[in-house]
């Protein structure tokens, strides 16, 4: 990425905000591969609807399948701020509603959050989308998060909602692999 020393994420629960298609599941991936993270600290929700339909593309269900998901995230959440380790919240975490939700947890342990952000623009994110080829998620999708992504989380928006720190991820319209995205931030 640059000859820049890393960004010091802090200890505590790191909320990951980003529209589908972002980038964010590969950058997770690449911060485990590099040893930057264990696996166990990331909480995925995708990969809890996957545990949980047994499909890992299954689409969102119905409210109280959404439910059972994000209480499923949040109990791991809470799981792993007890113990006194770090927590990776990967979902879009688009909304004020999202996050506040993750903020209250933090809250209950007196520990940081920092949020990343991936800010892809809509034409990114569609390419993003169609490489991937998720079926569950439809460019319309896209294209709805990016927009409340746009309108309800900026760096001024996630910090005046009580995160310590704010960093964006660089991505394909910064030229910036998922790897080297990586290497830009240490834990």
């Amino acid at each position: 990425m640059s000859n820049a020393a890393p960004v010091r994420v802090l200890a505590g629960l790191v909320v990951l905000v980003g529209a589908p298609a972002s980038g964010k599941t590969s950058f997770v991936r690449a911060l485990v591969a590099q040893r930057r993270i264990d696996a166990e600290s990331v909480v995925s929700s995708d990969e809890i609807r996957a545990e949980l339909s047994g499909d890992p593309l299954a689409e969102a269900g119905s409210d109280a399948v959404d439910a059972r998901i994000f209480d499923e995230r949040d109990r791991r959440i809470v799981a792993r701020l007890a113990a006194g380790r770090t927590a990776v919240a990967e979902s879009t975490n688009v909304t004020p509603q999202a996050r506040a939700r993750l903020l209250a947890i933090a809250r209950r342990f007196d520990v940081p959050v920092t949020m990343l952000r991936f800010t892809d623009d809509v034409t990114d994110l569609l390419q993003q989308h169609v490489e991937r080829g998720r079926p569950d998620v439809t460019a319309t999708d896209v294209r709805t998060y990016a927009a409340i992504m746009t309108r309800d989380a900026s760096a001024d928006q996630l910090r005046s909602e009580g995160a310590a720190a704010v960093h964006d991820v660089p991505g394909r319209r910064q030229g910036v692999t998922p790897d080297e995205a990586a290497e830009g931030f240490s834990f």
